[in-house]
């Protein structure tokens, strides 16, 4: 017998667990994720998405192997923090399925593999309310901006949606797109990680990011607005 889980209890336990802000998305609402990326392709039973977001300290954007760090240090938390979220989600009688922030899956991209994550997370996070999606392919929030990393539980209880936010932003604005040093956001549907690969470095098993410039130039990146 299962109790009852409310969508006020589940970010509760996302709260507690550390995250900044949490949002509930339908599954049904992912309708137009490609084929292998809906939350039922991973869970089949999955009514809805819990989706945690956590924010971390603009001062990290003044030094690339402090970006980095942090970039590394928070997807691990943000793992953390659904499998503690799934954990409580679990003993509500409910199944689950943690989307880790590292985690993903590796597909067939032009005869090159190429990881990418069971559901994207940022649509979830919009879908969910806690944000739109910029020009630069970040999520944006409100009042944390863009400085947010993420993770979800996909779930088979019925948690009330939240709706969409509608905060704006970007507007006329186009300072990530002409300040990309190898014009990756010239196109956002046809968005990669091909050109953006360029500023990347795998040290000891780690990536390496040397550029984060459509984040910072960003006028809703903490600390510039």
């Amino acid at each position: 017998m299962t109790k009852e889980l409310t969508s006020e209890v589940a970010k509760k336990y996302g709260i507690a667990a550390g995250a900044n802000i949490v949002g509930i998305a339908a599954s049904k609402d992912f309708s137009l994720a490609p084929d292998g990326f809906k939350p039922t392709d991973v869970l089949p039973e999955c009514l809805s998405v819990i989706v945690l977001g956590a924010t971390f300290s603009p001062n990290v954007l003044d030094d690339i192997d402090e970006y980095t760090a942090n970039r590394n240090t928070m997807l691990t938390t943000m793992t953390n923090i659904a499998n503690e979220v799934a954990k409580q989600v679990k003993k509500e009688g409910y199944k689950t399925k943690v989307i880790s922030a590292t985690g993903g899956k590796w597909i067939n991209n032009d005869g090159k593999k190429e990881q990418k994550g069971y559901i994207s997370l940022k649509h979830a996070a919009e879908i969910a309310g806690l944000g739109v999606i910029g020009k630069n392919y970040l999520l944006t929030n409100p009042q944390y901006g863009n400085l947010l990393w993420f993770s979800a539980v996909l779930t088979d209880v019925e948690l009330v949606p939240d709706k969409r936010t509608p905060f704006t932003m970007c507007n006329n604005c186009n300072k990530c797109i002409e300040a990309c040093p190898v014009r990756a956001l010239n196109n956002l549907a046809s968005f990669g990680r091909k050109e953006c690969s360029k500023f990347f470095t795998i040290e000891d098993k780690k990536l390496k990011i040397k550029c984060f410039l459509c984040r910072t130039i960003c006028p809703h990146c903490l600390g510039n607005s």
